[in-house]
């Protein structure tokens, strides 16, 4: 499928990522969740300086367009559901805890600036011919993956007699030490085998996008554990 038609998003999964990037191992190193409306990705681009020859009779002599400088992509994300997890999980805002020791909510305090982590977003894909005729997968979606977001920060909280929509804020950042990730997330051969990432972002990339047909996870109101050896080797 050359020309895959995007239908609407469905599906986010952030990870728990340590101060170099790097995926981290544990009960409590990631959340999936599909209550969200919207994940903006919005450029921060420097513009280039112009450099410009002009003759003293006014007439341009030469003429160059400054290159721009791309910085990352600044994140809103848009989402229904308050669950500590995540908010822990994306802001390091330390978790409130009830009597069975699971936690109940979370306690807003400075900007954890060395926090970090990834998130992946799952779209269906609309078309005839999504499904793989050899019987391997059902369906197709479009995989976007920004394996290192930092500053994550919990938005202006509104709750009156609307409904209410928190925002999560964070910035992208290049390189980091993801690799090919802790999870299955496209086939690695014409079977269909699930696997990781064929190959890691290069040094300078923010942002991979991506068609499989490895179905995304089901959400969790919980922490999901990562377990990989990619990370238990970080």
């Amino acid at each position: 499928m050359s020309c895959p038609l995007i239908s609407n998003a469905d599906t986010i999964r952030v990870t728990r990522v340590d101060g170099c990037g790097r995926p981290v191992c544990g009960d409590d190193g990631a959340f999936v969740f599909d209550c969200f409306a919207s994940l903006e990705m919005e450029p921060n681009i420097e513009e280039g300086e112009d450099i410009e020859y002009k003759a003293a009779n006014g007439r341009i002599c030469g003429f160059k367009r400054g290159c721009p400088s791309f910085k990352g992509f600044d994140l809103t994300l848009t989402f229904h559901m308050i669950s500590p997890e995540f908010i822990e999980l994306t802001t390091g805002a330390p978790p409130v805890y009830g009597y069975d020791g699971k936690p109940i909510g979370w306690d807003d305090c400075s900007i954890k600036c060395n926090s970090g982590f990834a998130i992946e977003l799952w779209a269906e894909v609309l078309g005839e011919d999504v499904c793989d005729t050899t019987g391997a997968g059902d369906g197709q979606w479009i995989y976007v993956l920004l394996p290192w977001v930092t500053n994550g920060m919990m938005g202006n909280l509104s709750v009156g007699s609307e409904p209410t929509s928190p925002t999560l804020t964070g910035a992208t950042r290049a390189g980091g030490a993801w690799g090919v990730g802790p999870w299955d997330v496209m086939p690695l051969d014409a079977a269909g085998t699930a696997g990781p990432l064929l190959t890691p972002l290069g040094s300078a990339c923010h942002r991979r996008i991506i068609t499989t047909n490895v179905a995304p996870p089901a959400p969790v109101c919980d922490y999901v554990p990562v377990n990989s050896a990619l990370c238990l080797a970080s």
